[in-house]
């Protein structure tokens, strides 16, 4: 059990960002969803939440974004801008031997 634990504590460095790049992109894709169901404005605890999350995020999507794509799809637009830097952060761990090994058999 304890290379288990080996695992997550010794790469805390790489799990951590990597969870919060996915509570981003799930928090997206959910606020986007929610956005079809409830109404502008809502007292709805957890839109709220996903709103208050991911705020920041697309305000700076915003900026980046034509014009031409409607504000409803901004948090699309967002989750794949955060699946990008996942992909960027993994690549640049990856390439400098930071990331998690599978252990090789024998």
């Amino acid at each position: 059990m304890a290379g288990a634990t080996d695992i997550w504590w010794s790469y805390l460095y790489f799990h951590l960002p990597n969870y919060v790049f996915s509570v981003l992109f799930y928090t997206l894709l959910g606020r986007f969803l929610l956005g079809f169901v409830v109404p502008p404005g809502t007292r709805n605890y957890i839109y709220r939440w996903f709103c208050r999350l991911t705020d920041w995020l697309i305000a700076m999507v915003d900026v980046i974004t034509p014009r031409m794509i409607p504000r409803a799809f901004l948090p699309p637009v967002a989750a794949f801008w955060v699946v990008v830097a996942r992909i960027v952060f993994f690549m640049v761990m990856f390439q400098a031997g930071l990331t998690p090994r599978l252990a090789t058999g024998g």
